[in-house]
Formats: C-alpha cells, structure tokens, sequence
C-alpha cells in the first residue's frame, strides 16, 4: 500500500500541474495507450520522479517496519470471543468513515472553504479522491439535473432560437469552396498579439489575422483534445469527466461534419503527424465519414519528436505536398498538429528559451506559427487557392502562461479563430460575437447550404444579437459568459466560483440548463 499510494501520489502532483485537477477515474482513459499518456512528462519529470517514488517508499517501508510491524509481531492471540468485539468495533468504523450519521456521506464539498479554487483542491485527499472517482462512476442517473426536464429545455431555446440565422450572404462568394481546417495545438489566446495576447510569440498569425476574418470572441468548449475534435467535427458539448470520443457505442450516431461534406460532394482526408489510437480518435473520425487518413505511420522515425510523432515542418510539409497535386474539388482536409504539445521538442531555435516550461511553452508556438505561415504562403501560390476557405482554430486553451483571476477564468478558454483564402467575399475584418467550437459546422454548414439540423447545440456564430453566447466545461464544472456577464460554477461545492456583469443571474440558469441538457443527451446516446 505505501508503494501505490507513493506512486499516485506523484502521479497526483504530475497532473495537477498539467490540467488543474486532483487525481480521479480520468487517468484510467489513457492506461490502454501508456506510451502516449506519458508523452506529456518530460525526461527529468520522468527519472526525478521515479526516484522520488523510490526513496519515499523506501523511507516509509522502513518507518512502517520500525513502528508498526515491531508491534504486531508482540500482539498474543487473543480468546476467540474477542475478534466478536473485534467485528462490531470494526464494523462500526463505517461511521467516521461516512463523516457521520448524517443523511449525506462525506464528500469534496465538505472540505471546500475558500473562494480560491486552489485553495480548496489543496484540501482533497488524492487517495480518498482517486477511491472516490473509481466508486462512483455514473449509473444511468444525470448528477447535473438542477431542474425539471421540460425547464431545462425551455431555458436554452428561449435564447438559442434567436441566434440560428444569419445574414451570411456576404461572407463567402461560393457556395462550394474547398474548405482546410488547420487544428492548432494548445493555442491559447494569451499568446497571440491579434487578440491582445503576448505580442511576439505568433508574429505570422498576428499578420495573417489582417487579411482574413478574425473572431476574437471565441472559446474552446473544453481542455484537451479529445474534447475540442468532437466540439469542433460534431458540435458536441464535452462532458465533466469523461470523453464521448472514447466510446464508440455513443460516437457513432454523433452529428459528423465531415459526413454532412461528403453529402455535399466533398473529398474529405485528415492529416495528423502521431497516432490515431491516442484517445480513440481512430474509431471517432471513421465514424465521421472520414476515408483518407494520414498519420504518424506515415512519417519516417527520423523525423518524430521522442513523445508524440512528425514534427509540425514534416507534418505540414506532407499536407501541402498532396495538395500541390491536382486535387478532386471540392475538398474538405482536416490537418492537426501537435508539435506545441508537451513536452515541446522539435529541431529549430528556441525563440524563446528553454529555460522555463513558460518559455518551452511559447518558443513551441513560435516554431509552429512559423511553419503555418510558411504553408499559407504555400497554398496561395497554388490554383485551387482562390475556391478555398482556410480556418485556422485551436483545440483548446492553455493553462500557460500563468493568468490572473481564476484558474479556469474564460482566457484560459478563449482561442483564436481566423479564416482566410480566396473564398471569402470579406477580408480584413473582426468578428466579436460570442462563440465557440460548437458553433463552427453549423455555421459552415448553413454558408454551404448543407443540413445542420442535427447539430442541436450550436448557434450562427454571425449572428449578431447580444444574446450570444459561450458554454465551456472543465473538470466538475463549467463556465457561462456573454457580453453581459459571466458565471462560473463548481459541481463539488455547489457554489459558484465566479458572478460577473448584469446577466449573470440568467447565465446562472442557462449554464446549469445546458450542463444538464448535455449531460442527458451523453447518458442517451447509445
């Protein structure tokens, strides 16, 4: 026991610096690929806290054997009525364990005392907490109902209804543009110039964010990739603690972009320099509708970092080597990267230095805005240029750098979104409405004139009114913000964490609303 618990102690530690949480069943989705789910830790992370895990077992094995197992080898054996009293006195130890003879068992709300959410995750026994998780897992019941289900409903499309129309007349001057999505890594907000973010870490976005359709309202729904693809492809909300994309049973009668392209007669292809099997992603995107893949197979180990797969120049470079072929228009490429990934290793200059996970985190970013740059230059060059619509998005936020306010505070969300190509009837704008990657198929859907009705969640990110909106789920909790107001809440304490501005009273039950809504429609989906 002192062996495991010293090891999820420092797998404890690992994981709060890295997503902001306290060990629980979420480490489980990554065990059947444990090469990956370690990609994130760096070499000195790894051998330091081995020997950590080591020495403090060694330590407390000993301490045990000195002060316990001295003890129990004096204990004489007793009369056998006496393990009866044994028994009961054991027995009874379900008392303390429970936090008493209240009607509700002790759990995490019970040691949350402060309005620093650090504070209280302080708190939490991880091995208690890690207990917790694997005990009490869902049963088919919805732990996020706050109100009748007809209630729920009705808040949401009261609001939502006014904003699925748009005057899009004007963006696009086809209907049938090819269409690249580029996936960007962890870019958060807080890096890009164009947003009011650090001013030198994404030079060629900030410049490209001048020549296309900038959204610089828009948040990621989650906080890891397996959350921001089925946002992104499906318009599907993440849920607390678990991943849809890692279950098959439920992805498949997802709402998929990709099939809604090919029903429009795209060629549709996904590129990704590691590997698919990383949470599951394989079976979501052939799910999809998807039918070409290319992925960290593909590469020669030369050119792989040592965690995650190709670099971001060789992965790219692929991209836009099959596209300087003569292409089947229209078509539909989705492309990933993953170079600004932990633990950001890749063979070019450290703008930025190394000598800070801070600065690792913003020297990564240069290297792949610099490689993105280079593609664009690329695919303006090329004949299929002027009939295409570029997006460039992120697949969620980042807690680095290190931003003022709560830890999960919207700009911890906020992404960028810029679209740029020839397609486009309108360059050189802003867009400010409140959105998110949920929107983003219905909206391209509805400027192609193809089916979004499947997409329930979403919104036309161009629609204008002041009752958009932006929902963002994190680890049991959520966030909810307009223009207006912001409400974040916290599933374990039941409490908000954060109430801002003149709305946020109805953004209180919306988000709670919508927590619900998509939870329910999680726990159908079979």
């Amino acid at each position: 026991m002192i062996v495991i618990l010293s090891l999820l102690l420092i797998i404890d530690a690992s994981l709060y610096q890295s997503w902001g949480t306290r060990l629980d069943a979420s480490l489980l989705k990554y065990l059947n690929t444990p090469e990956i789910m370690i990609a994130s830790v760096s070499t000195f992370q790894k051998v330091s806290g081995t020997l950590f895990w080591l020495i403090t077992s060694f330590v407390f094995i000993k301490w045990f054997n000195r002060i316990i197992s001295k003890k129990i080898t004096k204990v004489e054996k007793g009369f056998w009525l006496q393990a009866v009293l044994f028994f009961l006195i054991t027995a009874a130890l379900i008392i303390p364990v429970r936090g008493g003879l209240q009607t509700i068992p002790v759990n995490q709300s019970n040691v949350y005392f402060s309005n620093k959410m650090f504070a209280n995750h302080s708190s939490i026994n991880y091995a208690w907490n890690f207990s917790n998780a694997l005990t009490h897992k869902p049963n088919g019941k919805n732990p996020y109902k706050f109100f009748d289900t007809e209630i729920a409903k009705s808040t949401i499309n009261k609001r939502r209804s006014q904003l699925l129309k748009a005057d899009t007349d004007s963006i696009l001057n086809t209907t049938k543009p090819n269409v690249i999505f580029i996936i960007w890594e962890s870019l958060t907000a807080k890096v890009v110039g164009s947003l009011g973010g650090e001013p030198n870490v994404t030079e060629n976005l900030n410049k490209l964010s001048k020549e296309g359709i900038l959204f610089t309202n828009f948040y990621a729904n989650g906080d890891r990739t397996d959350k921001g693809i089925p946002a992104i492809l499906s318009g599907y909300y993440p849920q607390p603690s678990q991943s849809v994309m890692k279950m098959p049973n439920k992805t498949r009668n997802l709402p998929m972009l990709p099939k809604k392209m090919m029903d429009l007669g795209y060629n549709t292809s996904f590129y990704y320099g590691g590997d698919l099997n990383f949470g599951n992603m394989n079976t979501y995107l052939r799910n999809s509708g998807i039918t070409e893949f290319v992925d960290g197979n593909d590469f020669d180990v030369k050119d792989w970092n040592s965690k995650w797969g190709a670099h971001d120049h060789v992965f790219m470079k692929r991209l836009a080597d099959d596209l300087s072929k003569k292409q089947n228009e229209p078509f539909f490429k989705i492309a990933l990267t993953l170079t600004s990934h932990e633990p950001y290793e890749f063979p070019d200059t450290y703008e930025f230095g190394k000598d800070t996970e801070e600065n690792k985190f913003r020297s990564a970013h240069a290297y792949t805005d610099k490689t993105i740059g280079k593609f664009i230059q690329f695919a303006k060059q090329q004949p299929w240029y002027n009939n295409t619509l570029i997006v460039i998005i992120a697949d969620h936020g980042h807690r680095t750098p290190e931003h003022k306010g709560a830890f999960n505070a919207p700009i911890k969300f906020q992404i960028p979104m810029l679209w740029l190509g020839g397609a486009l009837n309108k360059k050189g704008i802003e867009i400010d409405n409140i959105a998110s990657q949920i929107d983003l198929s219905y909206t391209l859907l509805d400027l192609l004139k193809g089916d979004n009705s499947e997409f329930k969640f979403s919104k036309n990110i161009f629609n204008t009114s002041d009752k958009q909106y932006a929902h963002y789920i994190f680890n049991k909790g959520f966030g909810t913000l307009s223009k207006n107001g912001l409400y974040l809440f916290d599933h374990v304490s039941k409490k908000p964490i954060l109430e801002e501005g003149t709305e946020a009273l109805e953004l209180d039950s919306l988000g709670k609303s919508i927590s619900q809504d998509a939870f329910q429609d999680f726990l159908d989906r079979d």
